[in-house]
């Protein structure tokens, strides 16, 4: 007697023309995941690297992320160290164990105090490095682990995020070629978090809000050298 799953998966091969015998689908599927085929790439992020430069600042300016250059990692402390100035914050702040950013030469930035490891909550500031950035959108790509933890990227109240310049691509996809690249077919860190602009929200009245689940404020340093 047939049961009612049968009856279900029967139909279901009836409508999909499938039979039994599902080897030709499982091929198609890992040659898919295999080979990755990419979507269709906006005109907007098919340009050199520096115009893709230009237009990932100009994106992220215009969802009210600020945005300053460096020539060097040498002067990130320095950058940071002014815009928590200029921004009447405190000179102390969160970050990871991300090897570009604990080699710089903090103590030369003025009095900065720097505490290392994950958010517990209590952070006002969170500094991090972005693996990329996405031109069409003005978007960052952040990778979990003790580098980079996840809370310092959504606790703190402000986030402070370096970014190398020549890690900007123009689509998401070239960006998603980038992370397996580093990591390996079919291997992937925890967390990977797309962040565009600070943390927004206008579901109570369409009015909108900002700092509803993340950052209230998002700054990005670009190093171009």
């Amino acid at each position: 007697m047939m049961s009612s799953r049968d009856a279900i998966l029967g139909k279901i091969r009836s409508v999909t023309a499938a039979g039994g015998d599902d080897s030709k689908r499982h091929e198609a599927v890992e040659d898919r995941l295999l080979n990755h085929p990419s979507g269709t790439i906006p005109a907007r992020a098919q340009l050199k690297p520096k115009a893709q430069i230009e237009l990932f600042c100009q994106q992220a300016e215009a969802v009210q992320t600020s945005v300053g250059h460096v020539k060097s990692y040498a002067s990130v402390p320095k950058a940071v160290a002014d815009y928590l100035r200029e921004h009447n914050l405190p000179a102390e702040f969160r970050m990871g164990m991300d090897e570009r950013l604990n080699d710089l030469s903090w103590d030369k930035a003025g009095a900065l105090e720097v505490k290392s490891g994950p958010s517990d909550g209590n952070d006002l500031i969170g500094v991090s490095h972005a693996f990329g950035g996405i031109a069409e959108t003005g978007t960052l790509l952040m990778l979990s682990g003790e580098d980079n933890p996840t809370t310092v990227n959504f606790l703190p109240e402000t986030h402070i995020v370096v970014l190398k310049a020549g890690d900007i691509v123009g689509d998401y996809e070239a960006l998603w070629s980038e992370v397996r690249t580093k990591f390996g077919a079919g291997e992937m860190p925890r967390t990977v978090n797309w962040v565009t602009g600070p943390s927004r929200s206008g579901d109570i009245q369409q009015t909108m809000l900002l700092g509803a689940h993340g950052p209230r404020s998002l700054h990005i340093i670009v190093v171009d050298g």
